[in-house]
């Protein structure tokens, strides 16, 4: 042991960052070998920060030619998916962590391009060609639902007046926003009321309200609500999967006086034919059924369409394998006509999904859009 060792206690690893650092080998093709013909000599470099001057660094070495950003726009469809095949898929296809870490990349990919060309998301996409449009999307696994050359059609379909819905767009006045900071389930009841006449200031008439402190908690913060709000503003309710289906069929009956507009998540995101269940039971008391925030693809969003499982679709725009599949979501909602209320409850949501609610209503849907508002995040990201 070092006669004087360093106190390792008081160092901490702050943060990281990752570098890609190229050679370009292939112009003189140095070390070329029998199956590394054209190739960059590259580190994949990991830099440690502390609380410190000291920065561990590590790296891999690879021997890969790097893709220019043209190369995949041009034909975005076959890279969304050689970018999920192969050994990617076999670790997890298309779901889980992988799922995750491929729409960060992905949608890096999209903001860089709206970078370079200067254009907003929702600008970029909006400015596409039908062809254009249904160029970026892999269609594989769902033609049964949604043919390239059906996307096409309802593209066109929607032409009409769509320079009218962007100069709405512009104005800010295509998406209506619903605020879920006026009833956290953490949120004493005695603040429910102060946050609903804050968000009702701003201009909100609709709210949302979590549920799961028992049907009395759950009546009494609903009647401040509705009390406050009146009776023509829209309340949803979410139950963030937390019941199996017997529990919400008993559950939300006892909520239905109140007139809830949807019900959010009432069980397993992953039990299709259980959200069937529970939308058929609540029909007669016309609160209808949302989800799609725990939806990792476009397959299982195909699935909830075809079942007839859901009246909203809340698809995540950082769960889904970026705008890519999005768009593909898109889609298969405007042939059912299923209204997209994109999830953003989260750090930077308001701001992707404000872009994904906008190329519904311009591009897609070419009716009034929505969606959920969180204003305790708005500003944390950049």
């Amino acid at each position: 042991m070092l006669a004087t060792a360093p106190d390792f206690g008081a160092v901490v690893i702050s943060s990281f960052s990752v570098r890609d650092v190229r050679w370009p080998t292939s112009l003189d093709r140095i070390g070329t070998d029998a199956m590394n013909v054209a190739g960059e000599d590259s580190h994949g470099r990991v830099y440690l920060h502390t609380n410190t001057e000291h920065i561990g660094v590590g790296w891999s070495f690879a021997n890969g030619l790097g893709t220019d950003l043209g190369s995949i726009t041009s034909n975005f469809a076959s890279f969304h998916r050689s970018f999920l095949g192969g050994q990617i898929r076999f670790m997890s296809p298309e779901r889980g962590v992988m799922q995750l870490a491929a729409c960060a990349c992905l949608n890096a990919i999209w903001d860089l391009w709206c970078k370079v060309l200067g254009k907003p998301l929702w600008k970029l996409v909006t400015d596409m060609s039908p062809e254009e449009f249904v160029g970026v999307i892999d269609f594989r696994y769902i033609t049964d639902m949604i043919t390239p050359a059906e996307a096409m059609q309802l593209l066109r379909a929607a032409e009409p007046g769509m320079q009218a819905r962007k100069e709405t767009a512009v104005a800010n006045r295509a998406v209506v926003g619903y605020s879920t900071s006026v009833g956290g389930l953490g949120t004493p009841d005695e603040e429910v009321e102060g946050l609903l006449r804050s968000a009702m200031a701003e201009g909100f008439n609709r709210f949302k309200l979590r549920l799961g402190l028992g049907v009395e908690r759950d009546r009494k913060r609903l009647e401040i609500i509705r009390s406050i709000a009146g009776p023509d503003a829209e309340i949803y309710v979410d139950a963030n999967e937390q019941w199996d289906v017997p529990t919400a069929l008993a559950y939300l009956p006892q909520l239905a006086d109140y007139k809830p507009r949807f019900i959010e998540e009432p069980t397993s995101p992953d039990d299709i034919l259980g959200h069937k269940r529970v939308r058929d039971a609540l029909k007669q008391y016309g609160i209808g059924v949302a989800t799609g925030e725990h939806v990792n693809n476009r397959v299982m969003f195909k699935q909830f369409i075809s079942e007839g499982a859901i009246d909203f679709l809340q698809l995540d725009a950082v769960r889904l394998s970026g705008i890519n599949e999005i768009l593909a979501v898109l889609l298969m909602a405007a042939k059912h006509d299923i209204p997209v209320v994109p999830h953003a409850g989260g750090v930077g949501m308001v701001e992707i999904c404000s872009h994904i609610a906008t190329i519904a209503y311009v591009k897609v849907w070419a009716k009034p859009s929505m969606m959920e508002y969180t204003r305790h995040l708005h500003g944390q990201s950049v």
